[in-house]
């Protein structure tokens, strides 16, 4: 799947948002493991720096995990999703 970003807006941030879309509508379940930072810079051509900027984001928001060594998973209870 290729996805169009906006390169005039942080590119980050607009990933972030698509993730955190596809944990919301169960796309990405409750405990299922998140495409790795390779699988999510190669389906959106971005670095990977880049993606991990978003996983940062994404823990920090308490919508993912991180298990060394295994992987990043959607947290066991994501926060609802307002609106």
């Amino acid at each position: 799947m290729s996805v169009d970003l906006d390169r005039t807006r942080p590119v980050w941030r607009q990933v972030a948002a698509i993730v955190a879309e596809r944990i919301a509508d169960g796309t990405y379940p409750a405990g299922a493991r998140v495409p790795s930072v390779v699988e999510l810079s190669t389906e959106f051509s971005i670095a990977a720096s880049t993606v991990q900027k978003v996983f940062a984001h994404l823990k920090a928001e308490g919508l993912i995990r991180t298990e060394v060594g295994l992987g990043s998973f959607v947290a066991d209870q994501p926060p609802v999703a307002e609106g």
